[in-house]
């Protein structure tokens, strides 16, 4: 089952909405990185003096640009490990989209879904963005701890965590929010295993971004075929 919801999800790639969706994610991405990276060195040039004298040195001139420097530098390390979350929050809110043109395409005889209010899935969307990213720098501990297995800590942390909330949010569209979360139960273990691919795709630079909206597709045809087996 789990690698023809992956499959079927990459052949749709394609599909317009899945690109507008991509784009908007990866647009959304890239400028919030930019400003915070231009917030951050504007406030290191403002801590930092611009000349200080030291004993036997005399004045130096160039702290400030060091410091800008390193800003910069030490931002565009941390958004190898911000981007795919950052882009997962951003996708997030325009995840119905995607779900909608999965349904549409391979699953035509139903009704349309009702619309999740925005505020509603903007809060759900950047909760689990906090979830995510508090997790995974509770995690750091133990990929410290045991290197050799650090991949798999990584790969079943993020998967069940990604397999959870993606689950959740495409169910929720049919079945509400108890409702999801009572078939998320049942089919616990399933989900987690199914997350995991795309947990291990993350630490992959570029296609790692597309994981989302991937993600999203394959959910969705994950929630048909079990919602298909329940009957």
């Amino acid at each position: 089952m789990i690698p023809l919801i992956y499959s079927k999800a990459i052949g749709q790639l394609p599909d317009p909405a899945f690109r507008r969706v991509l784009l908007i994610g990866i647009g959304a991405t890239v400028g919030l990185l930019v400003a915070i990276t231009w917030i951050f060195t504007l406030v290191l040039g403002w801590l930092v003096p611009d000349a200080l004298t030291l004993p036997f040195i005399g004045e130096i001139t160039w702290l400030d640009d060091l410091a800008s420097g390193l800003g910069i530098l030490s931002m565009l390390g941390l958004s190898v490990f911000l981007m795919v979350p950052v882009a997962s929050a951003f996708t997030g809110l325009f995840l119905e989209d995607i779900a909608d043109a999965v349904e549409t395409r391979h699953y035509p005889g139903l009704s349309p879904a009702p619309k999740v209010p925005f505020g509603e899935a903007l809060r759900d969307t950047f909760g689990f963005l906090g979830v995510l990213v508090v997790a995974n720098l509770a995690a750091f501990a133990l990929y410290l701890m045991f290197i050799p297995l650090a991949p798999l800590i990584f790969w079943g942390l993020n998967g069940f965590l990604l397999g959870r909330e993606y689950f959740q949010v495409t169910a929720m569209r049919r079945l509400g929010r108890e409702g999801a979360a009572q078939m998320r139960k049942r089919h616990m273990l399933k989900i987690w295993v199914a997350g995991v691919p795309m947990a291990m795709v993350l630490s992959l630079p570029l296609i790692n971004l597309i994981i989302p909206v991937i993600g999203a597709a394959a959910f969705t045809h994950l929630y048909h075929r079990l919602a298909a087996q329940e009957v």
